[in-house]
């Protein structure tokens, strides 16, 4: 047990830090300095330890972060996403829970687009909640779809965090991006199922209202001119990854002249939104990689400490098996999701899981997609799950926490049951990149 001692001092220094407030990267970097003094050699650790944050982020697998945070950015500023919402309204006919479906379909659009589960929520519920509402929406069948549709965001590619949990874990995030394509239709095709069953149970919920009589011709222009360039768009980013016509940077690069050469096409582009969008992915990289950085330097020693090695032979010990530790990671970030964000739970989890994945031979980007959905189940967990506040934010006065966190109830099962299916079924995440 001489490993439980660093392992203490490590573990502990840094939940210490974050609950005392302190931002993830200094808790970390203060960790890191007492670890560099104890473990790794004294000031002679911390001159190395500072030598390693640059090896850190100077890696191609981070090229593509800031530019699809740029594509997002300039995508939501330009109020394109309206558009979107629009047509979609007009090509759904009056089927019971309609704006539900709106909602869903919606942000699996926005989710190709934006890569950021809050940006997402936040968007769909300012624009769609009120409307919602007032069309005597039950507070479940208004917040759930828009919990599930921010949802989307973590594994539909350009993942914000697919990238940054790929290069944390040194997974290929080409390929963990890709790997979300499928089970992220899955998991589409399920909420619509649920909106389906919630509205035959209890019709009232989401109660049928006089729809405007359109044209076939109408519909037809409103996809033709709203939709369809989305979807070119998408396959800008997502579609030349899969035929190996492009890698995850020069796809990113392709999305972000799509968004613009778009902007310009319905003349929303202008300096003011492309400053804007521009100093958004700034801020939002730099914290990142002060963060990997940090999150780089931390694993260098917990591994020297012996911490590491040390927690994977006790792991190991109990012979769960693989299935049983894969359980145990999942339960892991489940719990430590009510109470951390999610660049918190990666930063602390993936030192330790990632040894016992190597010893145990998984596949790294099967694996790197259940934490994935692990993780954003524990965005919308209360009583701290960041989604949940977002849509609360933006929610009929008077709201309560419980009534946002019930309502993602149905979403954060479903998401439980694809970890389970994509478990069982590992082709279902791996098809698509072994074609890569």
């Amino acid at each position: 047990m001489d490993w439980l001692y660093p392992f203490a001092v490590l573990i502990g220094s840094i939940i210490t830090l974050m609950g005392l407030g302190l931002p993830v990267a200094f808790a970390f970097f203060a960790t890191n300095i007492l670890g560099a003094l104890l473990y790794f050699g004294g000031t002679r650790g911390i001159t190395q330890m500072v030598a390693n944050f640059n090896d850190a982020v100077a890696t191609y697998a981070l090229a593509p972060l800031p530019m699809f945070l740029v594509m997002g950015s300039l995508y939501f500023r330009s109020g394109l996403g309206e558009k979107v919402i629009h047509a979609l309204d007009l090509a759904i006919g009056n089927l019971r829970g309609r704006l539900s479906y709106v909602v869903l379909s919606a942000g699996a659009i926005f989710a190709a687009l934006s890569g950021s589960s809050l940006a997402n929520a936040g968007m769909m519920g300012s624009l769609m909640a009120p409307e919602m509402l007032k069309r005597k929406y039950k507070p479940h069948m208004a917040y759930g779809p828009i919990l599930g549709a921010g949802s989307l965001a973590v594994i539909i590619p350009p993942s914000a965090l697919g990238v940054l949990l790929g290069s944390l874990a040194q997974i290929d995030v080409g390929a963990l991006l890709i790997a979300g394509v499928l089970p992220g239709l899955l998991l589409v095709s399920m909420y619509a199922v649920l909106i389906w069953v919630q509205t035959r149970i209890d019709p009232e919920a989401a109660p049928q209202y006089p729809v405007p009589q359109v044209t076939g011709r109408e519909k037809l222009k409103a996809v033709l001119v709203n939709i369809i360039p989305m979807g070119f768009l998408v396959f800008m980013v997502v579609g030349t990854i899969i035929l190996g016509i492009a890698t995850p940077t020069e796809s990113a690069g392709l999305g972000c002249a799509g968004v613009v050469l778009l902007l310009m096409v319905y003349r929303k582009f202008s300096f003011s939104v492309l400053w804007k969008s521009l100093d958004d992915a700034m801020k939002v990289t730099a914290m990142t990689f002060l963060i990997i950085s940090a999150s780089m330097t931390f694993s260098q020693i917990f591994a020297f400490s012996g911490a590491s090695n040390g927690f994977i032979q006790y792991i190991t010990g109990f012979d769960l098996g693989p299935h049983g530790i894969v359980l145990m990671m999942v339960v892991t970030v489940l719990i430590l999701g009510m109470f951390m964000d999610q660049v918190s739970m990666m930063l602390i989890t993936l030192p330790l899981f990632m040894p016992i994945a190597s010893q145990y031979g998984f596949d790294t980007v099967w694996l790197g997609l259940i934490l994935l959905l692990a993780y954003e189940v524990g965005f919308t967990t209360p009583p701290f799950g960041m989604l949940l506040f977002v849509v609360l934010g933006v929610a009929e006065p008077g709201t309560s926490l419980k009534t946002i966190a019930m309502s993602a109830l149905p979403y954060v099962l479903l998401t439980l049951v694809l970890i389970v299916i994509i478990v069982i079924f590992p082709q279902l995440a791996l098809f698509l990149p072994s074609l890569i």
